[in-house]
């Protein structure tokens, strides 16, 4: 099967290259180790993975694999074994690795110009700022370069619109959140979750948060009062473990904001950009907030990217010198950006979205009582609840990595499902095998 790129081109869905054939995994490769490539680290994993720990901070827990090399769906380790990325970045690999499109795009800008800060005008931004708009029906975006800055931004743009439309003294302005929420591992953002993991030992926190249940519409509205300047969610929990609020609470969200002059702010840095089967989540209930937060599927894989996009006038009130960043809209990232738009344009990966998503509960239904407690998706997004029985999500994660899939782990025995949008059925109806032989035995 293929994909017809916006310039044109056909391009093979898997990305594998077509004489390769999955690699048979097993805990130490046989036979030499592959020359290394240029620019490449040519000591094995474990040489690898030892200097790691040796000269990294230990803020991550990454599975034993060491990857050199990869496109498409497929990830390729230093001593040569593969492995179908099932996990895709958190999202931020939505179109795959190095999909051609966004390469170019890449390459041509950087023959061109790849900074000038915002001290002066560039032209690629304009066209980033009108992409963005067409693609969330809102009117001003403004570029920064991580998620947690796209948060950060939106909080403080909500504040500031409080103080200065909707009337709230100064100072006093709340926020509501969700429970189970991640909105990033900043000192405010770490102020509002409830992980414990990423929020303790890192007080004092910054106040002016209420977090209430999520898809909870009434404990959300009895939150909401005159100095509330947003209420902040995401459509659906993506670290929590893919969580889905039932049918009409975004919705609802949208009438309690609406009715108390509040701002709705969509977090949709996981489940914007095709992965649910719309170019935004909130579309699956026709929902328009007031600020739309970008971020990961938006630099293609290539480049970090995020953006707060929205309404005109709310997003005036912030005015020069009263936030920035160096290489927030910096001509690389809106070139890049640009493309990623262009893909999502024609809908084509929405659609597949949709129609991979059917097959991959097709897949994952029958294993519920069989290694799996219960699911969650929505387009090609998913979260396994793994009966703790059959083993931790972690466990779980290195048996799937050991039989050549790759995927991550959160809150105990649950794992996430996030493959490209590019995936092949095949390739996805023979990885959801291989995770039935795995938690079914």
């Amino acid at each position: 099967m293929s994909v017809t790129t916006t310039d044109g081109r056909t391009v093979t869905e898997s990305a594998a290259p077509a004489t390769a054939a999955p690699a048979e995994h097993t805990p130490t490769p046989t036979g030499p180790a592959p020359a290394a490539r240029p620019g490449a680290d040519a000591r094995p994993s474990a040489e690898v993975i030892r200097a790691e720990e040796a000269g990294l901070a230990h803020n991550y827990h990454p599975l034993p694999v060491v990857i050199t090399r990869a496109e498409g769906c497929w990830v390729e380790d230093v001593e040569g074994r593969r492995y179908l990325d099932l996990l895709s970045g958190y999202s931020a690999l939505n179109f795959g690795h190095r999909h051609p499109v966004l390469v170019q795009a890449a390459r041509d800008q950087l023959d061109r110009l790849t900074l000038t800060s915002r001290a002066f005008h560039n032209d690629r931004l304009a066209g980033l700022a009108e992409g963005l708009a067409e693609l969330t029906g809102l009117d001003v975006t403004l570029p920064m370069n991580t998620g947690a800055e796209a948060v950060e931004s939106a909080i403080k743009i909500a504040r500031k619109w409080a103080y200065e439309v909707k009337g709230v003294p100064a100072d006093r302005a709340t926020v509501v959140v969700a429970d189970g929420n991640f909105h990033g591992r900043t000192t405010t953002i770490v102020s509002f979750s409830t992980d414990p993991v990423a929020r303790d030992g890192f007080g004092p926190f910054t106040p002016g948060f209420r977090v209430v249940p999520y898809n909870d519409l009434g404990a959300l509205e009895a939150a909401v009062d005159e100095t509330t300047a947003a209420v902040l969610v995401e459509p659906i929990q993506g670290e929590a473990g893919v969580l889905i609020p039932d049918d009409g609470y975004l919705a609802g969200v949208r009438e309690v904001t609406r009715a108390a002059n509040t701002l709705f702010v969509a977090d949709e840095i996981q489940s914007g950009l095709g992965r649910t089967g719309r170019t935004l989540a909130v579309e699956h209930e026709n929902v328009t907030p007031d600020l739309v937060l970008l971020g990961k599927a938006l630099g293609g894989g290539i480049v970090p990217v995020s953006a707060v996009v929205g309404r005109r006038d709310v997003m005036r009130v912030l005015r020069p010198g009263e936030h920035g960043s160096t290489f927030g809209g910096n001509p690389l990232a809106a070139a890049v950006g640009q493309a990623v738009i262009g893909l999502l344009r024609t809908g084509e990966f929405q659609e597949r979205a949709t129609r991979l998503g059917a097959v991959l509960e097709a897949n994952l239904r029958p294993l519920v009582g069989r290694g799996l407690l219960r699911y969650r998706a929505r387009g090609l997004w998913a979260g396994l609840d793994i009966d703790p029985a059959v083993g931790t999500g972690r466990e779980i994660s290195e048996r799937l990595m050991a039989r050549g899939l790759l995927v991550k782990d959160t809150h105990g025995s649950t794992i996430r499902l996030a493959p490209p949008l590019t995936i092949g059925e095949d390739e996805l109806t023979e990885a959801i095998g291989k995770v039935a032989e795995t938690v079914a035995g």
